[in-house]
Order: C-alpha cells, then sequence, then structure tokens
C-alpha cells in the first residue's frame, strides 16, 4: 500500500484549515476497511478532483473542508463507533461530491478507482 504515489504542490492545500495531505493518507490506510470502499471511494474521488489544475478554487475549497471533516478525530459521529462510525464521514464526502461532479470526470474515477483496489481487491 504505497501511501503518498501522487505527492504534488500542498499549495491549494492550505485553503481549508484542518485538511493536509498527510492526514489524508494517513487516515485512509489506517481506517480504509473499517471505514468501507464507498467511504474510501467517495474520498478518493474528492482528493483526485482536488489533483486537477482545472479545479477552481472555490471547489478546492468543497473538497478540502469534505477531506478535512473525514481526517479530524473528532465527528459527529466517532469513527470508533462500530457499524455507524462513517456514516457522516459518507454523508460529508458525499454532498462534497455532489457539489463538484462536474469536476470527476473519467480520469478521476480512474485514479480513484486503481487506488481503492489496491486496498479491497
Amino acid at each position: 500500500m504505497s501511501d503518498n504515489s501522487d505527492n504534488s504542490d500542498n499549495s491549494d492545500n492550505a485553503v481549508t484549515d484542518g485538511y493536509s495531505e498527510e492526514g489524508f493518507w494517513l487516515k485512509v490506510k489506517q481506517f480504509a476497511v473499517k471505514a468501507g470502499r464507498e467511504v474510501i471511494d467517495n474520498a478518493l474521488c474528492l482528493y483526485y478532483a482536488a489533483k486537477r489544475p482545472d479545479t477552481p478554487k472555490w471547489a478546492k475549497t468543497i473538497i478540502f473542508g469534505a477531506l478535512a471533516y473525514f481526517i479530524t478525530p473528532l465527528d459527529a459521529i466517532p469513527d470508533l463507533t462500530p457499524m455507524v462510525g462513517f456514516t457522516d464521514d459518507l454523508g460529508a464526502l458525499a454532498a462534497a461530491l455532489a457539489m463538484v461532479a462536474m469536476y470527476v470526470d473519467d480520469t478521476v474515477k480512474n485514479q480513484a478507482a486503481e487506488k481503492s483496489a489496491a486496498w479491497f481487491d
């Protein structure tokens, strides 16, 4: 499981407090199986959409806000709670995906699917 093969300039990551690329990959690695494939797929789609150079700053702000919520240890529903711990994360990620869907193209989906397959298949 490689953690950060997509390490590029983090200058856009500063748009939202609470998000860090290192924190994102750490959370994904630690909780991928427990969070489930849908949560991880959504998080990865957002991550790769934010990496697109043509994704505008407003969309990156939404994306990094949702990813910051995902990696923050204090949630509305704690991630350690069995069965429901990641439902709030899934809701936040799904809402963000709906708002920035126009920047989640086939390339983004393929990148997310490849990374997800490395953990789940």
